[in-house]
């Protein structure tokens, strides 16, 4: 019902679009997945329909919005304990192992919705928007808001409702500040960063404050503290190499402090091949795999955490094979068990306006590990309209 009468609003509110200046585009995303998990091969199916709007009312006044229409089909509810080594489960009581369910439900929603007024000496944008922080490809230890999906981090990341300011001082400097409300002043949170550029560099110093849950997964009890953010990073050339790197140390209310530190580099040859690496290091997580438990996985799959090992690589190789076909492969790597995901994928322009995106997926770790093979093998295919 939600839906139909979401699309009912959006007919309405086309009807007028000409008149208001106001732009509709988007994309609609098919994707199958399917993997085998020992004897099994599990398949799931999902639709997106994605509807953006976009208004330039005039130099000063802009506004945009995003709808998500998905459904999902196939295998929609996974049971994580079937892909955890038995050292994990074991501790886990008969009467709690329904609650370790992964499941995916349609969802209708408002992703984004914001208007950004531009003053002479600051812009202000306010509702839910996208908030991005730090230099790192896949992880971005200055970044509270969005977890990356590894797999695939370059796939959009959600909204956030806040009020952004950002202040420019002079052509090489700026102040972004940030404020995102709950239901007190001291729950809410803020944000303040300061940004420079220094020769064949960008570089920024940041602080946010904010509210964090930290869930213990063996008994489903939460704890919500304050966390403090001091941060930094910078990105820019060096050697004809493009660098970058990020930092953060958080400061914790009630569990131990921790840091985590970001540091990549990319390089594009003649031969049009790009080759990226980046290294990812939290002090919150472990480096023995034999002590993984059953919370720090599922804090890695609920996104409070950002992985599960300690010492993390990623690697990813490009080569555009045609004009229309880009050929690539991801490599992650735990650096603590020695596991290893191999992500071969191929990008085809099949027509104007139309992408088709091949992933594999295999894991080659030993059994517990971060990457292990009982995690099962397969792939996924995107197919991606834009109008």
């Amino acid at each position: 019902m939600k839906f139909i009468f979401s699309i009912f609003f959006l007919i309405i509110f086309s009807a007028s679009v000409s008149a208001q200046n106001i732009s509709i585009y988007g994309y609609f995303e098919p994707q199958f997945a399917g993997f085998k998990i020992k004897k099994d091969f599990l398949q799931i199916n999902s639709n997106k329909l994605r509807i953006d709007l976009s208004s330039e009312i005039s130099d000063k006044v802009s506004f945009g919005a995003n709808f998500d229409y998905i459904t999902y089909h196939g295998q929609t509810a996974y049971e994580i304990l079937n892909y955890l080594p038995e050292s994990v489960t074991k501790e886990i009581p008969d009467d709690l192992k329904p609650l370790y369910i992964l499941p995916f439900k349609n969802r209708n929603f408002l992703d984004n919705a914001y208007l950004k007024l531009s003053f002479k000496s600051f812009d202000i944008t306010v509702g839910k928007q996208q908030i991005s922080m730090g230099t790192g490809y896949t992880w971005n230890p200055t970044d509270v808001f969005n977890v990356k999906n590894v797999f695939d981090p370059t796939y959009e990341q959600p909204g956030h409702n806040s009020i952004r300011i950002d202040i420019p001082i002079g052509l090489k400097y700026s102040i972004v500040a940030l404020y995102a409300p709950a239901n007190i002043w001291r729950n809410s949170g803020k944000l303040i960063k300061f940004k420079g550029k220094s020769g064949h560099f960008d570089y920024s110093f940041i602080f946010i404050e904010r509210m964090w849950t930290f869930t213990d997964y063996l008994t489903f009890q939460s704890t919500v503290q304050k966390r403090r953010l001091f941060g930094g990073d910078l990105a820019g050339q060096l050697f004809g190499l493009g660098v970058w790197a990020e930092a953060a140390f958080n400061r914790m209310r009630v569990t131990r402090n921790f840091w985590e530190v970001v540091a990549g580099a990319d390089y594009t040859f003649d031969s049009g091949t790009y080759l990226m690496f980046e290294y990812y290091r939290n002090t919150l997580c472990k480096t023995n795999y034999r002590k993984y438990n059953i919370t720090d996985w599922m804090r890695y799959i609920s996104a409070e955490v950002k992985a599960v090992s300690r010492d993390n690589l990623f690697i990813y190789v490009n080569h555009p094979a045609t004009d229309l076909i880009n050929t690539g492969c991801y490599i992650i790597s735990s650096l603590n068990d020695l596991s290893v995901a191999v992500v071969p994928l191929v990008i085809y322009n099949v027509f104007e306006n139309v992408d088709l995106t091949l992933f594999g997926n295999f894991y080659t770790g030993k059994k517990g590990t971060t990457y292990s093979s009982s995690l099962g093998n397969g792939g996924l295919i995107r197919l991606r309209y834009y109008f």
